[in-house]
């Protein structure tokens, strides 16, 4: 039938893995479709739905290089959404006139989220773990970022919509932290690798949450990354040939991947210059 946005589905054993084999499987499968970005004469993206399975969020090779950007900007992602380290860059309100300040970050939105005429900020992540702590098998552990009363109407609505949690028992007895994310909107081949990362990385601190309350070791279980609309913009269709596609067949897949664990104390090693990098925005834009 015409007219029917295609839905797809594909599964790896790694984050880098089955990131690379959604692209493929966008670029062959996905439909053709304007959006609201374009700009006179860009061509339509390459849009679907999408569901991505990552059996083993852990599993090396995890990084892959393909993805727009360098460690230090996969590092600089991974403290925005699990540390927070840009929140005070978010404007107050809707109506704040000071408009040069973002929308939302994902940690504010998860881990402050605020209700106009409530008093109380809620800590969404830490009542996941609270909940999944006190009843492993709850279907409520949820956290969400949407704000009805404000992101119908701003310009850039968070794309990430919810996380939801809960744990299963493996073979041998673990805990296992099973994890679902929704994006209304993934830029797949530009931001949804970094987004995919970086909420493994949040998985790991939810999990390690758990543990703590619960005094009982908390693993990782699968990572299900769904977006309602997962895409690669006209703009730089071409790019995305020449770079990353043409890249399938000149390497193998252990060439287009960094082990995390090599890499890792690189990364670590850029943390301090990066929480002074966001804290000069705050002053600059105070």
């Amino acid at each position: 039938m015409t007219g029917c946005i295609p839905v797809l589905f594909v599964e790896g054993e790694g984050l880098a893995e089955a990131w690379e084999k959604s692209l493929i499987s966008l670029y062959e499968n996905g439909c053709d479709i304007k959006t609201e970005y374009d700009k006179p004469g860009d061509p339509p993206s390459k849009d679907s739905t999408m569901t991505i399975v990552v059996r083993n969020p852990l599993a090396e090779p995890m990084i892959h290089k393909d993805f727009p950007g360098g460690l230090e900007d996969l590092q600089e992602y991974v403290l925005e959404v699990v540390e927070g380290i840009k929140d005070h860059l978010v404007r107050a309100g809707a109506d704040d006139s000071e408009n040069t300040k973002w929308e939302y970050t994902y940690h504010q939105r998860l881990m402050a989220y605020e209700v106009p005429g409530v008093q109380a900020v809620y800590d969404q992540i830490d009542l996941v773990a609270q909940k999944l702590a006190k009843t492993p098998h709850t279907r409520r552990a949820q956290a969400i970022t949407w704000k009805v009363w404000d992101d119908n109407f701003c310009y850039d609505p968070p794309c990430l919509q919810s996380i939801w949690c809960r744990l299963l028992q493996d073979q041998d007895g673990k805990w296992r932290l099973n994890t679902n994310v929704r994006f209304r909107s993934n830029d797949a081949y530009k931001a949804a690798f970094m987004n995919m990362f970086a909420l493994v990385q949040l998985q790991l601190e939810i999990a390690a949450r758990i543990s703590r309350i619960s005094g009982q070791q908390v693993l990782l279980g699968r990572y299900v990354h769904s977006a309602d609309s997962y895409h690669i913009y006209g703009s730089y269709f071409n790019e995305f040939e020449n770079r990353f596609i043409r890249a399938l067949s000149s390497r193998t897949f252990e060439e287009r991947c960094f082990r995390y664990e090599d890499v890792k104390p690189i990364m670590d090693e850029f943390i301090p210059a990066l929480r002074e990098k966001a804290a000069r925005m705050g002053r600059e834009n105070s």
